[in-house]
C-alpha cells in the first residue's frame, strides 16, 4: 500500500518515511508511466546527448583530467538522478562552473598528475556527496537562497572569466603558466608575438568558434558542439592536423570503468573538505534554481529531496572516478523545448553515452583539443548576462556594484573565493537590510477598512494616549537597539504634557523570530516604558513567537491580558481602560495627527 500523503504549505506532496519509495521519485515515475510518452522522450533524449558528448569531454580539460572521465561522470549522473531527483526535466551531469571549481582544487595537489587528478577530483565528489546528505539530514534546503540574484550573476561572470583565460593556451597552443588569472595572462601576454604557440592550432579554434556560433545564430536548438566536433575531426583526419602540430585526444578507453574507491590518504581528504563544501553549495544552487525555474505550475520540485539526490549522483560519480556535477541549463531548456515527458529521456541520453564509450572512441581521436577549448570557451558566453547588469543597474545601482565586487574577487581571487566572497556578501546584504527595516505608526484613515501607516496617508489620524507601532523584521542582536531607539522616538513624537501617551501596542505581525539579544531589550524597554506610566501590549503575534516568548519573563512582566490577538481587539480595550482611567480632555498640540472624533 502507498505511503501516506499531505500537502505542504507551498502545495508540495510530501511523504512520510516510513518505506525508500518515497526517497525514490523514479520508482513513482515508471509505475505510471504511459507507453505513448516514450518516443518523444527517446528523440528528446538523444537530442540532449548530442549536445552533451562534446560539451562534457571539454570541460574535463577545466579539471585537468582526461577527456573521457567527463562521459563516465555524466553517465553516473543520469543513471542515478532520474531515480532520486523530484524534477520531471531537469539535465544533471558536468557543468562548466562546477568543473572549474574542482580544476582549481585539483590542480593545486595533483602535480600534473593525469591519474592522481583522476583519484583527487572522484575523492572531491565524494565529499560534496558527504556535505549534501548532511545537509539532508539537517533539512537545509534553504542553503540555495543564500546566494542572491545579483551575486550569482557576478559570480557566474566571474566564472565565464576564468573559464576563456584557462583556454588560451589550449587554443593557441602556447605553454601558459600560473595558477591565478593574472599569472595566465601575464605569462601568456609574454610569448605573444615571439614565435610561440602554434598557427594551426589557432585557426582550428577559431574555425571551431565560428562554426559553434554560426550554428547558434542559425537554430538555437540545433547541437551546434556536436556539429562543430565532427567537423573538427573530419578536418583533423584528413589535414593530418596531428602531424603539424595540433594536439589531439588521442585514444580513448572504451567502456566504463569498474567502480572503485579513489586511493587517497587522508590528509587529501582533509584537503579536499573545505573545497567540498564550496562546490557543494554551488552545485546545489545551480541544481535548484535551474530546476525551480523549468518546473510547470503545479509540478513538484522538492528542494530537500534534491539535496538527497544531488548526494546519491556524487556517490555515483565519486565511485565511477569522475568529478564533481551539477544541472545543465543549456541542456534542460534544450529537453523542455524537446517536449521532454519525464526522466526517461535523460536514461535515453545516457544509453546514448555508453554507446559512445563502448563503440566511439576510434572515431573521436583525432579529435584537436583546441577545439575542445573552443567549446569551453562558447559555454563561457552563456555565463555572462548583459541583460542582467543593466536591470540591477536601473533597479537598484547597489546591487550591481554587489554583483561587480564578486565578479572581481572571482577572478582575482580564485572560483572558491568567489563563491565564499559571493555567500558572505548575500549574508550581509540580508543582515544590513532587516538591521533597518521599514517601520512604522499606525492609525486610521478616512472610508479605509484597518489601520494604516500613518506617514502613507496624509489624512490619517491616531488615537490620543495610544501608539500602535509595527516594525516590518524578526528581532535579532543586529536590529535590537534600532528598535528599542525607534520605539521611544514614536513615543516622544506623541508623548506631551497635554496629551501623555498612556499604552505602546506592538504590532508583532512581523516579528516571527526573536533571539536572546532581542528579548533582553524587549524587557529592559518595557521597563523603561513603565517607568513612565506607559502601558506595553502586543497584538497579532504569531503563535510560534509566543512560544518564545513564553521561555522568558516578558509575558509576565507585560501581563497576559496585554497581549491582543488583532488591532481592533488592541483598540478596544484601550478605549475601555481609558475611559476607565480618564485624563482630562486637553487638546493635542502640533507634532502628531489626532482622531477627529476626539473619542479617547
Amino acid at each position: 500500500m502507498a505511503p501516506p500523503q499531505r500537502d505542504d504549505a507551498a502545495g508540495h506532496t510530501r511523504h512520510t518515511p516510513r518505506t525508500l519509495v518515497p526517497a525514490l521519485p523514479g520508482l513513482r515515475m515508471l509505475r505510471t508511466y504511459p507507453r505513448g510518452w516514450l518516443r518523444q522522450d527517446a528523440f528528446v533524449g538523444a537530442a540532449v546527448a548530442a549536445y552533451l558528448i562534446p560539451q562534457v569531454l571539454a570541460y574535463s580539460g577545466l579539471v585537468g583530467v582526461p577527456a573521457v572521465v567527463g562521459l563516465w561522470g555524466a553517465v553516473a549522473a543520469m543513471a542515478v538522478y532520474w531515480l532520486f531527483g523530484s524534477s520531471r526535466v531537469l539535465a544533471i551531469g558536468p557543468e562548466s562552473t562546477v568543473a572549474l571549481m574542482a580544476g582549481s582544487v585539483v590542480a593545486q595537489l595533483s602535480d600534473g598528475d593525469p591519474q592522481r587528478a583522476i583519484a583527487l577530483s572522484a575523492g572531491l565528489a565524494l565529499v560534496v556527496a558527504g556535505w549534501l546528505l548532511l545537509a539532508w539530514l539537517l533539512r537545509l534546503g534553504v542553503v540555495a537562497d543564500l546566494l542572491s540574484h545579483p551575486l550569482l550573476v557576478g559570480y557566474l561572470s566571474g566564472g565565464a572569466v576564468l573559464m576563456v583565460v584557462g583556454q588560451l593556451g589550449r587554443v593557441t597552443g602556447i605553454e601558459v603558466d600560473g595558477t591565478s588569472v593574472v599569472d595566465q595572462l601575464r605569462s601568456f601576454a609574454s610569448q605573444v608575438g615571439t614565435g610561440a604557440g602554434n598557427l594551426p592550432t589557432f585557426l582550428v579554434a577559431l574555425g571551431t568558434l565560428a562554426i559553434l556560433f554560426g550554428v547558434a545564430a542559425w537554430r538555437r536548438t540545433a547541437p551546434a558542439p556536436l556539429i562543430a566536433m565532427v567537423a573538427a575531426i573530419v578536418a583533423s583526419s584528413v589535414l593530418g592536423l596531428a602531424e603539424r602540430g595540433v594536439a589531439v585526444l588521442g585514444a580513448v578507453p572504451q567502456g566504463l570503468p569498474s567502480p572503485t574507491l579513489p586511493a587517497l590518504s587522508w590528509s587529501d581528504v582533509s584537503a579536499l573538505a573545505l573545497a567540498g563544501l564550496g562546490v557543494a553549495v554551488v552545485a546545489y544552487s545551480d541544481n535548484t534554481l535551474i530546476g525551480r525555474a523549468f518546473a510547470r505550475r503545479g509540478e513538484p520540485f522538492d528542494a530537500n529531496q534534491e539535496l538527497l539526490a544531488l548526494s546519491a549522483v556524487h556517490v555515483g560519480v565519486g565511485v565511477m572516478s569522475a568529478y564533481p556535477v551539477s544541472s545543465s541549463g543549456t541542456r534542460t531548456a534544450l529537453a523542455v523545448s524537446g517536449g521532454a515527458r519525464s526522466q526517461v529521456y535523460s536514461i535515453v541520453a545516457m544509453l546514448v553515452v555508453v554507446l559512445v564509450l563502448l563503440f566511439a572512441g576510434p572515431l573521436i581521436q583525432d579529435l584537436p583539443d583546441a577545439a575542445l577549448g573552443a567549446v569551453v570557451i562558447f559555454a563561457a558566453r552563456s555565463l555572462v548576462s548583459i541583460p542582467d547588469y543593466r536591470e540591477l543597474w536601473r533597479y537598484r545601482p547597489s546591487e550591481f556594484a554587489l554583483a561587480l565586487v564578486t565578479l572581481v574577487g572571482t577572478v582575482w581571487l580564485g572560483i572558491l573565493a568567489g563563491v565564499g566572497i559571493a555567500v558572505v556578501l548575500s549574508l550581509l546584504e540580508m543582515t544590513s537590510r532587516m538591521s533597518r527595516p521599514h517601520d512604522a505608526i499606525q492609525g486610521f484613515v478616512p472610508d479605509m477598512a484597518g489601520m494604516h501607516d500613518v506617514d502613507d496617508y496624509p489624512d490619517a489620524w491616531t488615537i490620543p494616549g495610544l501608539v500602535v507601532y509595527r516594525y516590518d523584521a524578526p528581532l535579532f542582536f543586529a536590529n535590537a537597539e534600532n528598535f528599542r531607539a525607534l520605539v521611544l522616538a514614536a513615543v516622544d513624537e506623541y508623548d506631551t504634557p497635554q496629551q501623555p501617551v498612556r499604552w505602546v501596542v506592538l504590532n508583532v505581525e512581523a516579528n516571527m523570530h526573536v533571539d536572546a539579544t532581542a528579548i533582553r531589550l524587549l524587557v529592559g524597554l518595557v521597563d523603561e516604558l513603565r517607568s513612565r506610566g506607559i502601558r506595553v501590549g502586543l497584538a497579532r503575534a504569531k503563535h510560534d513567537l509566543l512560544l518564545q516568548l513564553e521561555r522568558s519573563d516578558l509575558l509576565d512582566l507585560i501581563g497576559r491580558e496585554m497581549v491582543f490577538p488583532t488591532l481592533p481587539t488592541a483598540v478596544e480595550a484601550f478605549r475601555a481602560w481609558a475611559a476607565a482611567h480618564p485624563e482630562p480632555d486637553r487638546p493635542r498640540p502640533p507634532g502628531g495627527p489626532v482622531d477627529p472624533s476626539g473619542s479617547a
